[in-house]
């Protein structure tokens, strides 16, 4: 883990960004999530998946970085999805409606064929 409390990991599987989000996001290390997941989608337009297994914690200011990417990738008319969500951030989600607004799948393979 960084010292920033989160460690991003970043694939690419059949044409998909993968990426993969550990730890947690909150406090001021938002801004640094924020900044770290546009700088690996910078100059892609590809589908992209946030498989989120590892979150532990979310924060609003993480939520609006993965709201952001939705809508990114919305405006460059590329598939997004988010996936693997453990049941603490999966409630966040749907407390916030952001399950209503963005594609969350059960499993990585499951968002990779929905995005492909």
């Amino acid at each position: 883990m960084s010292d920033a409390g989160f460690k991003i990991q970043v694939d690419q599987f059949k044409g998909v960004l993968t990426i993969s989000i550990f730890g947690e996001i909150k406090g001021l290390n938002g801004r640094e999530f924020h900044r770290a997941i546009f700088q690996e989608i910078q100059g892609q337009e590809v589908p992209i998946v946030l498989d989120l297994e590892g979150l532990t914690y979310i924060n609003s200011t993480g939520l609006r970085s993965i709201l952001l990417v939705a809508k990114r990738q919305q405006e460059n008319k590329a598939e997004f999805a988010v996936c693997s969500l453990s049941g603490p951030i999966r409630e966040v989600f749907e407390i916030t409606c952001f399950d209503r607004i963005i594609s969350v799948l059960d499993s990585r393979s499951e968002a990779i064929a929905a995005v492909t």
